[in-house]
């Protein structure tokens, strides 16, 4: 009996070496050793010195930055907030535990298109709820009439006679027939002008001649990144839980997974509207034209270590794993990407020296949080080339002790 309590014994701890952590509130995040959590000390060492090595060259503005690129389509202003960047900052993470940090991880700074991962899982907060029935419903079934707000009490009321009041997004031959899936996918190939940013300007073909006159794609059969449809879907999810999205963010999920108060979530000063009586700010879904999620390398990790084990945190389910897993279904008609903001490794293309299982949520800067659930592991890297995100994997998944 006694050998027996005793094997018991040794197998229980066994099993526990690499149990699952989750650190606490956001000053509470437990530290190993490389060499305690199997990895070559000197290798980790390697991986931090080639991501700063590997630092973007970028201007540190991202005022100056949005100007150089984006800034230059038509349409191009800046309409949200902008945030000078730190350093370059990482952070590795196995089973939970932090084995190495550099930079400025507490810093928070923007993340750009990582904001869409959050975005999506508000809306998968909305499915849970039941707020959503089926992510194949058309979106006009859900959508009230969007009242936008006017602050220019001098505009003549003659001037405005029998010109819309409200606007009706998914009206239409076209826009009627997009559904949450669409938006999701990025295959809606919605029309329209949201917030003052017509969808055609935003990465505008360089023929000028199609700009407006381009054939529509039936939904679901092309995939373009947009941010306008992003944001589209940010107000569409609002209007549904009528409420803002970042107060649903905050109680749903970042409250819950212990994230630090300094995150915020930033919408643009032409994206405001009336939803029962009160004035919100509909959210951006990126920095594109400013704004979108400003957050720190550690509230990014905790994404990561959230999405990484499939929506639960702790024994809670935050976002149902069902959610997780549509985010992580491949794209039809690009199996690289889920929902946003869900990039995959479909037959290891993107990253070949990853698991086929691993994915990242990702952002211009570069912003990457890379999570791999065959090795329990989740890197954030901000503020990279982005030719070395596959470096960076590449050495730390090297660095596993055999």
């Amino acid at each position: 009996m006694k050998r027996y309590s005793l094997l018991f014994l040794l197998l229980l701890l066994s099993q526990n070496v690499n149990a699952q952590y989750f650190p606490g509130q956001w000053g509470d995040w437990e530290t190993r050793t490389p060499e305690q959590m199997g990895f070559n000390a000197d290798s980790i060492a390697a991986v931090i010195e080639y991501a700063q090595a590997n630092e973007t060259t970028n201007p540190r503005s991202m005022e100056e930055n949005h100007y150089g690129t984006f800034g230059r389509e038509p349409f191009g202003d800046g309409v949200g907030p902008f945030k000078d960047r730190g350093d370059q900052t990482g952070i590795i993470i196995k089973d939970g535990y932090i084995i190495a940090e550099w930079g400025e991880p507490f810093r928070v700074d923007m993340t750009h298109s990582v904001t869409k991962t959050f975005l999506s899982s508000t809306v998968g907060i909305a499915y849970d709820l039941g707020l959503i029935r089926d992510v194949h419903d058309k979106v006009d079934a859900y959508m009230a009439p969007i009242l936008m707000a006017n602050f220019d009490g001098d505009q003549f009321k003659a001037d405005e006679f029998k010109s819309p009041k409200v606007i009706e997004l998914f009206k239409g031959e076209h826009n009627s027939k997009i559904t949450w899936d669409h938006l999701l996918r990025q295959t809606s190939d919605w029309e329209g002008t949201l917030f003052g940013k017509p969808e055609w300007a935003d990465r505008p073909d360089r023929d000028r001649s199609t700009w407006l006159t381009r054939e529509r794609y039936e939904p679901g059969s092309e995939w373009e990144y947009n941010d306008v449809r992003v944001n589209l879907l940010a107000l569409a999810a609002m209007n549904v839980f009528r409420k803002p999205l970042p107060v649903v963010l905050r109680e749903q999920m970042m409250d819950k997974i212990g994230a630090s108060p300094t995150w915020r979530w930033q919408g643009y000063e032409t994206s405001w509207v009336v939803i029962d009586g009160q004035l919100m700010q509909s959210v951006s879904g990126g920095g594109h034209w400013g704004g979108g999620m400003f957050i720190s390398a550690r509230d990014q990790a905790r994404l990561g270590l959230l999405t990484l084990n499939e929506g639960n945190w702790d024994g809670e389910q935050i976002i149902s794993k069902e959610w997780i897993e549509l985010s992580k279904t491949p794209t039809d008609v690009n199996t690289g990407y889920g929902y946003m903001n869900y990039f995959l490794n479909t037959d290891r293309e993107a990253m070949p020296s990853a698991p086929e299982s691993a994915f990242w949520h990702l952002g211009a800067g570069t912003n990457m949080v890379y999570c791999d659930p065959e090795n329990n592991l989740v890197i954030v890297a901000r503020w990279i080339n982005r030719s070395a995100m596959e470096g960076i994997v590449k050495r730390v998944i090297g660095a596993i002790e055999k």
